[in-house]
């Protein structure tokens, strides 16, 4: 019985650091530079889910944790993306009650909210240490695009967290 309990905890495990690890290949994946804009902000669409589904098992150390290895993988600055993904964890748990009772419309707003404030804040940053040359605010349609796919993430993820009993 008790060796039962411990693999579904081990499935969970994996479960939660694929979906992890399929945001890093798509967050990664090249695209033309004309699409660039227009990706979804994949691994915070992650952390956003898994925030609502597991608020006791996932937190703030856990999205700085993955925004580190989002800085490494991408060779932006470092702590850039562990700063706003622990942000937009935090934000995420602490509204995941509302969050699990919205429609997915509403639902989908939220998330386009808490993107363009992971966007706004990853621009400022980069613009107060220079890094930053282009004053446009086109950066801020991955947020659009990543309300647009927020209800294919969700159900996707839902499904598999079921279908292992991720607890």
């Amino acid at each position: 019985m008790a060796g039962s309990a411990t693999l579904r905890v081990s499935h969970g495990i994996w479960v939660v650091l694929a979906s992890f690890l399929v945001a890093s290949l798509m967050l990664v994946m090249p695209l033309p530079d004309w699409l660039e804009y227009y990706r979804p902000e994949w691994m915070a669409l992650a952390v956003i889910y898994w925030a609502i589904a597991l608020p006791h098992r996932f937190g703030l150390v856990s999205a700085w944790i993955l925004g580190f290895f989002v800085d490494v993988l991408e060779g932006s600055l470092l702590g850039l993306n562990g700063l706003v993904l622990a942000l937009v964890a935090y934000l995420a748990l602490s509204l995941y009650q509302r969050l699990r009772m919205f429609t997915m419309l509403q639902q989908a707003s939220t998330v386009f909210m808490l993107i363009g404030l992971h966007q706004l804040v990853s621009f400022w940053v980069l613009t107060v240490s220079s890094q930053n040359t282009s004053p446009n605010l086109m950066f801020l349609v991955s947020a659009v695009t990543s309300a647009i796919v927020w209800p294919l993430v969700f159900y996707l993820l839902r499904y598999l967290r079921r279908s292992f009993r991720v607890v």
